[in-house]
Parts: C-alpha cells; sequence; structure tokens
C-alpha cells in the first residue's frame, strides 16, 4: 500500500513534461507550495486492473500531504503519518530511506532522472494528463488539475499530533 501511495505521490509530481528533457511547471516547484488534485488509474498489457481513484495533494521541499484512497497521508520529510479515519488507525513511521518509494516528493527535486519514462498526453496552465511507464507493460497515468502555486509557509502543516485523536484509535508507532 505504501508503494501504491508513494508511486501516486510520484506520478502526480509530474507537472508537465517536454520533449527536450525539461519540465518547466516542475522546475518552478522549488521554494513554493504547490497543490493540486489529482486521478490515477493503473495498468498492464493495456487493461485497467485499478480502479479510477482520486485525491488532493499538498507539498512543499520534501514534505507532502496526500489525501486519497481513503487515507491521509503527512510527511514532513523525516516522519510519515498514515490516518485511516475510517478504520481508525494511524501508524506512524522514519522516512529512513531517501527514494521515490519513502519520499515520493522527491520526483519533483530529481525529475529528469525520469524523463525516459514520462509521457505528456496534454497539458495547460492549469492541467496535466501525463503516463509513467513503470516497465513490464505496466503504466500509470496521472490527470492533474487545479494547480496551484504559492509562497511556502514552512513545515509545521506536514506533521500530526497523534495525541490529538480520541482513545479509540488504534495509533502503531513503528519509529
Amino acid at each position: 500500500m505504501k508503494k501504491l501511495i508513494s508511486l501516486i505521490v510520484c506520478g502526480m509530481c509530474c507537472l508537465g513534461a517536454w520533449a527536450q528533457g525539461s519540465i518547466p511547471l516542475l522546475d518552478k516547484v522549488p521554494g513554493h507550495r504547490v497543490t493540486f488534485h489529482y486521478t490515477y488509474s493503473l495498468s498492464k498489457n493495456g487493461a485497467d486492473f485499478s480502479p479510477v481513484t482520486d485525491g488532493e495533494v499538498t507539498l512543499e521541499d520534501n514534505a507532502y500531504i496526500l489525501e486519497g484512497l481513503g487515507l491521509e497521508v503527512i510527511s514532513d520529510g523525516t516522519t510519515r503519518w498514515s490516518l485511516d479515519r475510517g478504520a481508525k488507525e494511524l501508524v506512524i513511521e522514519l522516512v529512513e530511506k531517501e527514494d521515490l518509494f519513502t519520499n515520493p516528493a522527491l520526483f519533483v527535486f530529481n525529475y529528469k532522472q525520469y524523463m525516459d519514462k514520462i509521457e505528456v498526453n496534454a497539458s495547460g496552465a492549469a492541467y496535466l494528463d501525463v503516463t509513467l511507464n513503470l516497465g513490464a507493460d505496466t503504466r500509470t497515468r496521472f490527470l492533474l488539475t487545479d494547480i496551484v502555486f504559492m509562497e511556502p509557509k514552512g513545515k509545521s502543516d506536514f506533521s500530526m499530533d497523534e495525541k490529538s485523536l480520541s482513545s479509540d484509535y488504534i495509533v502503531t508507532d513503528l519509529r
């Protein structure tokens, strides 16, 4: 599940791609807080094997908030909180490795190494339709809309106080 969530955020960070190997919208990300709505689906050998899913993302530097799949995933770049309000469960873990699966916001800063996997279907000032080729005939399609660049606000929004949850939540702290 963590890898799927990370792939979502990773792919959603593809905010525009161009044949010359540069993504102008991604070049604007450092130094900004970015929000957008996403819709994604996975396919293998041309057949969809996941339902279309959507949600919201906010990211700033190496921190992010992902809301979708019935989960809220919050990371300050050091700690990740995965909250399922329906099941009343919270998992807290350290972000130990700096790779796309443990910190998908890194894609924004290292996107050029993935340019050979990105295929732009359509793009505009506040939207992007992109496919990320994952290999083995597996593709993830992302439609990003309502892309907004804002001034950074700091990382205080990218953490969670687990003590603020009611006592009926199950908290698993893996730190």
